[in-house]
């Protein structure tokens, strides 16, 4: 429910604000009084479109508050338009985006214009309204069919991608057993490329080293004079007084002793020149290997510990390509069950929606026929979508003539705005039963009807008024006789500026505002009499 609404520097609105109630608020003011500047206001702090072109000539903001009621709790929506451009939504002191406050405000009221293209004009929303109708027994079905929905399409795409990887099968699977047999037929070892590198180091430097063993052995061991000869030159002497002197004998034996390991020594860099080889072929056969692995490397890791991971990855490939053809026909069948599933599911929900269309469609017929469409007759369109969705295979519209022998069409065909008004009505009386929206706006929705007409339209909206809160901007003496509360829309000027006000009036402003509407200007206690009158009449009926 709206409680209040605050407007400042709006259009020709300075600043004003009004209190609304329970029950059904009429507004009313003469023509060109700025009821559709009011009615605009409202439309922009529920979520409208903001356009700089409102704010007050010379303000720079304009403000419009609303204190609405929602699940209960009190709610302040502010909406602030700056001619700069610069607009700002809040819900109570949170900044929030325009989606946010219509996503909100969506549920708090919904606003009718003769000629606006609101939410029951849309047909996408028509099933929503055949779903919310039986909802209890329908929601948890299109539950199940937006859950089996869901798991189709993933179960699609897996045999999609699955049949894809098919067509490139024989290729892949030619280049996997390529690289897995390179890999095997290069045997790499770990460690060897440190051993190769070592040993290619030592060959590449044979000639050098042989030179120096060469060298060392001669003097260690050589036919010319040697360390060995110069050291058995050294024991000879010593051996020739070992009996004489003990200390001379424990010399010669740490002599000879030395001699024997330096002979040892001497042997072993012989032993070493020997072994040198020099090899060209060796050279070539190692460095074409270090070669060889570091191209394997580029393409498969950048160690051999990681090329081997790599060929355990390709062989794991090559095990599930060669088992793809098994998986896709698991996948289809999966994918069939749950088509099969959602198939049923679906059924059923177009049953119940078909039910659910079938006591909706009585009920507007019936409602139809109050507001005086005798000739009326309604009927909810059911199509089938050629895919499946979220929400089933059903496409609903509503479908109406008015007339006898016309053909039924989209309700945006009806041509009438008097009859649009009233079919939106009726619409609206039993939508609202059940749609959770506490507040209906109506703006001018008796445009175009009089008479007999708009007594049966002012008695249906004192009807709807007992379970919902109406807001009407009227112009017909009839609703506003019904209205509990009631408010009257002026514009003055001072010959500098122009200003809009709208208040609240007493039971006696009331009674002169009917009579007003009655007889315009020239009101009479004729007139006053035929307004109260309207007004006992209308309590009468409630």
């Amino acid at each position: 429910m709206i409680s209040h609404i605050l407007i400042r520097d709006f259009a020709t609105i300075e600043n004003t604000e009004v209190s609304f109630h329970k029950g059904l608020n009429a507004i009313t003011g003469e023509t060109g009084a700025g009821k559709s500047v009011v009615a605009s206001a409202i439309s922009l702090a529920l979520g409208s479109r903001a356009d700089t072109s409102m704010v007050r000539t010379g303000c720079e903001t304009a403000t419009v508050q609303m204190v609405a009621e929602y699940n209960n709790h009190e709610v302040i929506i502010t909406r602030e338009i700056s001619t700069t451009g610069k607009n700002f939504c809040r819900i109570d002191d949170r900044i929030v985006t325009l989606n946010e406050l219509q996503e909100l405000c969506s549920k708090i009221a919904d606003v009718h214009g003769q000629y606006d293209n609101q939410s029951l004009l849309n047909v996408d929303r028509h099933l929503g309204l055949v779903d919310e109708y039986e909802h209890s027994a329908i929601a948890p079905v299109r539950k199940k069919v937006a859950e089996l929905y869901e798991n189709y399409i993933y179960a699609g795409k897996r045999l999609e991608e699955a049949r894809k990887q098919i067509e490139n099968n024989d290729e892949m699977k030619e280049l996997l057993t390529f690289q897995i047999d390179e890999i095997e037929k290069a045997a790499l070892i770990p460690g060897e490329e440190d051993k190769h590198r070592e040993e290619l180091e030592v060959m590449e430097n044979n000639e050098r080293i042989y030179a120096a063993l060469d060298e060392a052995y001669a003097h260690a061991n050589g036919e010319d004079i040697s360390a060995m000869s110069k050291l058995d030159s050294v024991i000879m002497p010593m051996r020739n007084i070992t009996q004489f002197s003990r200390e001379a004998a424990d010399i010669e034996d740490e002599l000879s002793d030395f001699y024997y390991r330096f002979e040892d020594i001497a042997n072993r860099i012989r032993d070493m020149r020997d072994k040198i080889v020099f090899n060209p072929n060796r050279i070539e056969e190692l460095n074409d290997r270090l070669h060889y692995i570091k191209e394997l490397k580029k393409k498969y890791g950048e160690t051999i510990d990681e090329i081997h991971l790599k060929r355990d990855s390709m062989e794991n490939e090559l095990h599930a390509l060669n088992n793809l053809d098994s998986e896709v026909d698991s996948l289809q069948l999966e994918y069939s069950r749950i088509e099969e599933m959602l198939a049923n599911e679906t059924e059923n929900l177009t049953r119940l929606r078909k039910a659910s269309a079938d006591s909706l469609q009585g009920k507007i017929q019936a409602e139809l026929e109050n507001l005086n469409f005798n000739n009326a007759q309604i009927s909810i369109d059911f199509d089938v979508a050629p895919d499946f969705g979220p929400n089933g295979v059903d496409k609903v519209e509503f479908l109406l003539t008015t007339n006898v022998g016309e053909p039924l069409k989209p309700l945006s065909k009806i041509a009438s705005g008097g009859e649009m008004s009233r079919i939106m009505l009726a619409f609206k009386k039993i939508i609202g039963e059940y749609d959770g929206i506490g507040t209906m706006i109506f703006d001018e929705i008796d445009s175009g009807i009089s008479g007999e007409t708009a007594d049966i339209v002012a008695k249906e909206l004192g009807q709807i008024s007992k379970s919902h809160q109406l807001i009407i901007i009227t112009h017909l003496p009839q609703i506003a006789a019904s209205a509990e509360h009631n408010y009257r829309i002026e514009k003055s000027d001072d010959s500098f500026r122009t200003y809009t006000v709208i208040n609240e009036l007493s039971e006696k402003e009331k009674i002169t505002e009917i009579a007003r509407l009655l007889a315009g200007v020239n009101i009479s206690d004729i007139t006053l009499a035929s307004a109260q009158e309207m007004i006992n009449l209308a309590g009468s009926r409630k």
